[in-house]
C-alpha cells in the first residue's frame, strides 16, 4: 500500500494477529491498525504482540468491538477507518458487512459460509466501497489460482471449454497418528461444517450440488500420497462463473490417508437425533490435538483438449511452511490465509471498486503476484 491508511481488523485470533503483523511489516507505508474484539484484553494482547514483533515502528490500537451494538468508541474508529478486515466467525460476517457499508469502509472477509456470503451480496448493493468476499486460502487464493489456470489454458490452446478444473488444499500436520490421522493447526470451528454441508460443483457443464465427503480419491503431490474429498465452501463463485465452460469442476480438501474413514466411523456412531455437525465437532475437539507445526499443500490443475485435438493438462503445486515475519514465526495456515486477506484489502484500496468483487473477478496475474501474496506463496 502506497499511502497511509487506517485499517480496522475485527477479531483477535490467529489470522487477525497475522494480518496485523503482515500489514505492519510488509506495507510500503505502515498503516495505523485498529484491533477490535469482544474481549478487550485479547485485543490488547494482540496489539502488543504486533508492535513487539514488527521491525518497523507501528501504531496498533486495541478496542472493544461489540458485533451487535456500536459504542461511541467504535463509532469514532469506524469513522476514521478506510478498510475493515473481518476475521470474526462467519456467522457474524453480515453484521460486519453492514457496518462497513454504513461507514463506507472497504471490506474483505474469510468465511466459507455460503448463506452468509449470499446475504452480504444483498447488503453490498448500492455500496460506495468494494467488498471482496471469501478471500483467505480456501476459499480465496486457491480459487483465484484455479481461475487463472483456466484462463491461461484457454488462451494458450485456443479453446473456450475444458474437461476438468480441480483445485485442492490441505492444512496439515507434518505427522499423523491413528486413529484420526489429523491434528488441528487452526480454529476447529467450521471443520465439521465443511465435512457435512453440501458442496457446489460443476458436472456436465452445469452447476449442481453433491454431498460432502462423497468422492474420495487418492492423489500424489510431489511424491507424497494424500486423500482428497469434497468439502463445502471452497469453490467460492467459480461454479457460477465457469458454468458451461468446464465439464467438471470441484474443490476438495486434502488429508493424510485414513482421516476421512475415521470421520465416517464417528458419524455412524452418533446417536439418532444428534445434530451431525455439532456431534462431529464435539468428538473432534475431544479426540484430536492442536499442533503448532504445520504445512499447507496446494494443488490446482486444468485438463482439456487443445485446438488440435491433443489432450493437455497443466498443474500447479505449492508447499508452504511456517515463516518468520518480523520477529515472530507464524504458522503456515496463518500466513497463507492472512496474506490473501491483506492482498485483497490492498487491492480494494488501490483500485477503489464499488460493490461485491468475486474471486473470479480478481485479475490472477496481478493478484497472485502481489507484494503480500508473493512473499508467502512465491510468484507464479
Amino acid at each position: 500500500m502506497k499511502t497511509h491508511y487506517h485499517i480496522i481488523i475485527a477479531g483477535a485470533g490467529g489470522i487477525a494477529e497475522a494480518a496485523g503483523l503482515i500489514l505492519a511489516e510488509w506495507s510500503s507505508v505502515t498503516p495505523t491498525i485498529y484491533i477490535g474484539d469482544r474481549f478487550l484484553d485479547k485485543a490488547e494482547n494482540v496489539a502488543r504482540w504486533i508492535m513487539d514483533g514488527s521491525t518497523k515502528p507501528c501504531q496498533v490500537i486495541p478496542f472493544h468491538l461489540d458485533a451487535q451494538v456500536i459504542s461511541k468508541e467504535m463509532e469514532g474508529i469506524f469513522e476514521q477507518g478506510d478498510a475493515l478486515l473481518d476475521c470474526l466467525p462467519g456467522s457474524l460476517a453480515p453484521t460486519m458487512a453492514r457496518m462497513a457499508k454504513t461507514h463506507q469502509l472497504y471490506y474483505a472477509n474469510l468465511t466459507e459460509y455460503v448463506a452468509e456470503t449470499n446475504e452480504i451480496i444483498d447488503i453490498a448493493q448500492g455500496a460506495q466501497t468494494g467488498f471482496v468476499l471469501q478471500t483467505g486460502l480456501a476459499p480465496g487464493y486457491i480459487d483465484v489460482l484455479a481461475h487463472y489456470l483456466f484462463q491461461r489454458f484457454c488462451k494458450h490452446y485456443e479453446v473456450e471449454q475444458v474437461d476438468t478444473l480441480e483445485f485442492k488444499v490441505g492444512a496439515l500436520t507434518n505427522h499423523a497418528i491413528s486413529p484420526h490421522f489429523y491434528g488441528f493447526t487452526w480454529s476447529p470451528i467450521g471443520v465439521a461444517t465443511e465435512y457435512l454441508k453440501d458442496c457446489i460443483v460443476i458436472r456436465d457443464y452445469k452447476k449442481t450440488t453433491l454431498p460432502a465427503l462423497s468422492e474420495r480419491a487418492r492423489i500424489i503431490i510431489d511424491g507424497i500420497s494424500y486423500e482428497e474429498d469434497l468439502t463445502s465452501g471452497g469453490a467460492a463463485d467459480l461454479p457460477d462463473a465457469l458454468s458451461g465452460k468446464v465439464k467438471q469442476l470441484d474443490y476438495k480438501t486434502l488429508r493424510h490417508p485414513g482421516h476421512y474413514a475415521w470421520v465416517e466411523e464417528q458419524l455412524k456412531g452418533l446417536s439418532s437425533g444428534t445434530d451431525p455437525i455439532s456431534g462431529l465437532q464435539e468428538i473432534m475437539l475431544r479426540d484430536i490435538p492442536h499442533i503448532e507445526d504445520d504445512q499447507i499443500v496446494i494443488y490446482a490443475a486444468v485438463e482439456g483438449t487443445d485446438s488440435q485435438g491433443v489432450l493437455r493438462r497443466q498443474e500447479v503445486a505449492k508447499h508452504v511452511l511456517p515463516q518468520l515475519i518480523g520477529k515472530h514465526k507464524l504458522r503456515a495456515i496463518q500466513t497463507t490465509t492472512a496474506a490473501a486477506l491483506v492482498q485483497a484489502i490492498s487491492w480494494l484500496l488501490e483500485t477503489q471498486p464499488k460493490g461485491v468483487v468475486f474471486q473470479s473477478q480478481l485479475d490472477g496475474t496481478t493478484f497472485l503476484n502481489g507484494d503480500f501474496i508473493s512473499r508467502v506463496y512465491g510468484r507464479l
